[in-house]
């Protein structure tokens, strides 16, 4: 699986992005519909950042503003799909650029408190951050690999100046955005904004999360430079291209114990839902052997790092435990997991069901689950037994 990489340790924005993919490989030569549509130049050059060598983008308009100044028009979300739609992208560039907007126009109207057909994009929407966008989108097309993930983003520290006044890092529109990514949101090492809601968005929409940067047989390598600079880091994103063989994802995890011997079966049973509803990832209820040969269970709960806290208060006013352990598990090996919906025939009727599609991150399949309920809702109706329902189903998606 031909992958890029990503390092988000000093965090992202739009020319950063752009730079980081043309150091890998990208061609510039296919932005040249963007310059056409929006009255815009990419001007490409090189720049030092604390002794690392770095590519540097700056979208410059016709009146000579430059990428930092969010110089143009603020539009609507509306506005920025008919000017993406009127650039004859390709099919998958222009679903990209368009669904990145569409994430920004949701995050800005959760922070404003209105409708996403009536929210201004203020600084993201002007003419460099839609170069940014639908620039990024080009190059990802162009640049031709099979997947892109990025290591934690941080989002720096402080405060800064925006539309509407001051506000804390990371912004509140980053923070939103950052629901919507598979990737982690940090912050420092700056109290400075490192990561850009332009930023966020394409990160969003392309990247997924990873805890570190994934074995690779490196092909190529580089880095985008940000406008600003620091004085013992260097500003800049680095872009890791190479092909990786298919494996288990890594993921970053924590595990609760706590032991009960008075929680009533109907607590122990519900328990896979309200803890689930609170971010666990995985709950086991364990038979154990309390003090005084008393009976009780012990309760397991997966978590991410950052759901472990709040998993731990459900879990505590769940079952009246009064202490949780937290083991610092490191990571576990997972699948990536689909789900689809096949087709079956049953006695000369169609019907479907969803299975449930584990694969390595290079893409293989090497398991599929059909799943049980609809399975045994499809057996009740038709007298089969629910194995036959599920090998049919899982045949089916095979084929």
């Amino acid at each position: 699986m031909r992958t890029l990489a990503l390092d988000g340790r000093t965090g992202a924005s739009g020319d950063m992005i752009l730079a980081a993919l043309l150091s890998v490989g990208a061609d510039a030569d296919v932005l040249a519909p963007v310059e056409s549509a929006i009255d815009v130049s990419y001007r490409i050059g090189e720049t030092t950042k604390n002794g690392i060598a770095a590519t540097t983008v700056d979208v410059v308009t016709d009146d000579g503003h430059t990428h930092a100044e969010g110089h143009g028009p603020h539009r609507t979300y509306a506005e920025c799909r008919d000017i993406v739609t009127g650039m004859d992208l390709e099919e998958p560039v222009e679903e990209a650029a368009i669904a990145t907007f569409r994430r920004l126009g949701n995050a800005e109207s959760k922070v404003h408190g209105t409708d996403i057909a009536e929210t201004h994009f203020h600084e993201v929407g002007a003419d460099d951050a839609i170069a940014d966008i639908v620039g990024a989108a080009l190059l990802v097309e162009e640049l031709s690999v099979d997947r892109i993930v990025t290591t934690p983003v941080s989002a720096g520290g402080g405060e800064v100046s925006m539309s509407h006044g001051t506000y804390p890092v990371p912004t509140p529109a980053v923070t939103y955005l950052a629901e919507t990514a598979s990737w982690q949101l940090r912050g420092g090492p700056i109290d400075t904004e490192l990561l850009t809601p332009t930023g966020a968005s394409i990160l969003a929409e392309f990247a997924d999360g990873v805890d570190s940067l994934p074995p690779l047989h490196v092909e190529t390598s580089g880095f985008g430079a940000g406008s600003k600079s620091f004085e013992d880091r260097p500003n800049v994103l680095r872009g890791i291209v190479g092909d990786r063989e298919g494996g288990l994802v890594r993921d970053e995890i924590r595990v609760l114990e706590t032991n009960v011997d008075d929680a009533t079966p109907e607590t122990l049973g519900d328990l896979q839902r309200t803890l689930k509803d609170a971010g666990a990832r995985d709950v086991t209820v364990l038979p154990a052997t309390m003090k005084k040969s008393r009976p009780g269970h012990l309760i397991k709960v997966i978590v991410k790092p950052a759901d472990a806290e709040r998993v731990a208060k459900r879990l505590a006013e769940e079952t009246g435990t009064l202490g949780v352990r937290e083991t610092p598990a490191g990571h576990r090996w997972i699948a990536e997991r689909t789900f689809e919906t096949v087709p079956i025939e049953v006695d000369g009727a169609r019907r479907e069901l969803t299975v449930k599609i584990a694969r390595d991150d290079a893409g293989a399949v090497y398991d599929v689950s059909a799943e049980y309920d609809e399975a045994a809702a499809i057996a009740e109706a038709t007298g089969l037994p629910v194995r036959e329902i599920r090998r049919r189903a899982e045949a089916a998606y095979r084929e």
